[in-house]
């Protein structure tokens, strides 16, 4: 299958996916929780570096409908051209921080 074509769930570029998802819980159980987006995208950028993926963070991304630009929006990082990647990072409630 091609790169650019879709498997017979309508899912494209599977292998690559799948690298970065497993790249994803690798950065994840070695960081843990409750760091800021920032440093889990640089940690994200330098591990998928790390398996020789081509990585490019902050993409200027031009936002069109029915043939006119109607804005932008930045993307966090761009895996070999082909997967763009939102990360999130929201904060932690401890059991003690909760209101009784």
């Amino acid at each position: 299958m091609a790169a650019d074509e879709a498997d017979i769930r309508g899912l494209k570029h599977k292998e690559l996916t799948e690298t970065i998802i497993g790249v994803f819980y690798e950065v994840y159980n070695e960081l843990g929780h409750g760091f800021l987006e920032s440093v889990y995208e640089k940690a994200f950028e330098y591990a998928l570096a790390s398996n020789n993926l081509e990585v490019l963070r902050q993409i200027d991304v031009p936002v069109w409908f029915r043939g006119q630009k109607v804005g932008a929006f930045v993307a966090d990082v761009l895996v070999n051209k082909s997967v763009l990647l939102e990360l999130k990072g929201g904060p932690v409630r401890r059991k003690q921080d909760q209101p009784e």
